[in-house]
């Protein structure tokens, strides 16, 4: 019997990232779960059952997410993928109205955070040859007047070739997953004509279920309307 793989998550208790947990639980993986939201994410845990491990923490620290792939690692005995997925908007787009404050947590998760997931899961990675995903966004692939937001996208985007550079060297893998609009609630009012988390979901496990031989660097998202 094949030993079951596992994927930790951040930014895992709603959204895009939990629709991942969920279609990763059915497609045969373990998951790791990582978000400050602590009652979201024991539901969450209890939910997908024996193949999830709910740790809560802030992902904008780096000792935080350290301790949480220690965890996962040892509770499951390995770490084949991690997806750094923790990201927000702005409420205050634009930088002579813009907020600095807000910048500043912006980039701390959209940009720090996502650094500190590879960097603590690395090791584990290593052990497993196994795959890197980064949420970036369609954001990160345009030029949007003005937007800061998209900027750190720019960074993911740009990130997530090297380090599919940096990995393929020892049979690693990085995919960076770019959608769209997302109907979840990283947005104030609803998108029900856009994409679904769910969606996303499915193109990050399509990723990780492809043979060893086989790299895929980007998956863009766009919905039909």
């Amino acid at each position: 019997m094949t030993k079951r793989k596992t994927l930790f998550i951040t930014g895992a208790s709603s959204g895009i990232g939990a629709a991942t947990a969920r279609v990763a639980v059915a497609a045969g993986w373990n998951v790791g779960l990582m978000a400050r939201s602590a009652d979201k994410l024991d539901a969450l845990a209890r939910e997908l059952g024996d193949s999830s491990l709910a740790v809560a923490g802030d992902a904008t620290d780096l000792a935080a997410q350290e301790d949480a792939i220690a965890r996962v690692a040892k509770h499951f005995g390995r770490v084949d993928a991690a997806f750094a997925n923790a990201g927000m908007g702005l409420d205050t787009p634009g930088t002579e109205a813009g907020d600095p404050e807000e910048w500043r947590r912006m980039i701390d998760l959209n940009i720090m955070a996502l650094l500190y997931t590879t960097r603590a899961a690395l090791p584990e990675l290593r052990k497993t040859k196994g795959q890197l995903v980064l949420t970036g966004s369609v954001a990160g692939k345009l030029h949007i007047a003005g937007s800061i937001y998209g900027a750190t996208k720019w960074f993911v985007q740009g990130y997530a070739g090297n380090m599919a550079q940096e990995m393929r060297e020892w049979g690693g893998r990085c995919t960076l997953i770019a959608p769209g609009m997302v109907d979840t609630p990283f947005f104030s009012e609803p998108k029900p004509d856009k994409l679904k988390p769910e969606d996303i979901a499915n193109a990050v496990v399509f990723a990780l279920s492809q043979p060893a031989h086989a790299a895929i660097p980007e998956i863009v998202v766009m919905p039909t309307g």
